[in-house]
């Protein structure tokens, strides 16, 4: 082994390990993949994961600096092909193999800067931002799933980006509360959180039911490497929304909703029957 493949094997290892470490789900979902494209979305969702804490844990630092900086590393990174950080550097080896759209990183990181100043959204804000934090992530593992393919890139593109605003829509239900009380962000437009009611928790679930029936067709029509651990991350926050539907609106304002481990095991045992017999 040439040192350079060994230095991106460490580098993929260290975003393997951040996936792993901050989520579970997710994490569960990607070892459902075709071994051929498990590491390039490890690179992504590593990639993700870094800009997110800069914005939302790096409290006592100056997060405007630390996020301009990892924007210019990574675009260095990018060009250059190669990266002293490990996590920039296995993503641009992603970004580069598969030709991910630029414009996609630029969209990401501007939500990410959004979360620096923006507290509050409008409707067009929130569907920026929405875009940009959310559905582009879901483009970028699309275009590992399609692997050059543009035309059946082209054609799932809608579905990608309606699975991506999904997960997002449903984390922001899911997180209210420290959103609210410990970011002072207010990501559903027209919502006052002081006062949060059925009417604004129905509408908000109406736009959510919406995105993942949206998603479901277009995962129907994922390359076969990618479609049973795209089922799985899609049942498993369908999942997480029904119990979230089925409390009420100020019980969502006090607790963080979550599925129990034996919880997603059911949901990956019962998927796994559903793909063996062809019923997706």
């Amino acid at each position: 082994m040439n040192n350079m493949q060994h230095f991106l094997e460490v580098s993929e290892a260290c975003s393997k390990f951040t996936t792993e470490r901050y989520s579970t789900s997710f994490s569960s979902a990607i070892r459902l993949l075709h071994k051929d494209i498990r590491q390039p979305i490890f690179n992504i969702y590593g990639f993700v994961r870094f800009a997110d804490e800069i914005v939302d844990t790096f409290h006592g630092f100056d997060k405007s600096s630390l996020l301009a900086e990892f924007k210019k590393e990574t675009y260095d990174a990018i060009e250059r092909k190669i990266s002293l950080n490990p996590i920039l550097h296995s993503f641009q080896s992603t970004v580069n193999k598969y030709n991910i759209d630029h414009a996609l990183i630029e969209a990401f990181l501007h939500s990410m800067e959004l979360d620096l100043s923006e507290k509050k959204y409008d409707r067009a804000g929130y569907d920026e931002y929405i875009y940009g934090s959310a559905e582009v992530v879901g483009l970028m593992c699309l275009f590992v799933f399609c692997d050059g393919d543009k035309a059946l890139y082209e054609t799932l593109k809608p579905g990608a980006r309606s699975l991506g605003a999904a997960f997002q829509k449903v984390n922001f239900l899911r997180d209210l509360k420290a959103d609210f009380e410990g970011l002072e962000r207010v990501y559903f437009p027209g919502c006052d959180f002081r006062n949060f009611t059925e009417n604004d928790k129905q509408n908000i679930e109406i736009d959510i039911q919406k995105d993942f029936d949206d998603a479901y067709a277009a995962i129907l029509n994922l390359p076969v490497k990618s479609k049973f651990g795209v089922y799985v991350a899609y049942k498993y926050y369908l999942s997480l929304f029904k119990k979230i539907k089925q409390l009420e609106a100020q019980r969502i304002m006090q607790e963080r909703i979550r599925i129990p481990d034996y919880g997603k095991m059911f949901i990956v045992a019962k998927a796994g029957l559903r793909s063996q017999l062809n019923i997706l």
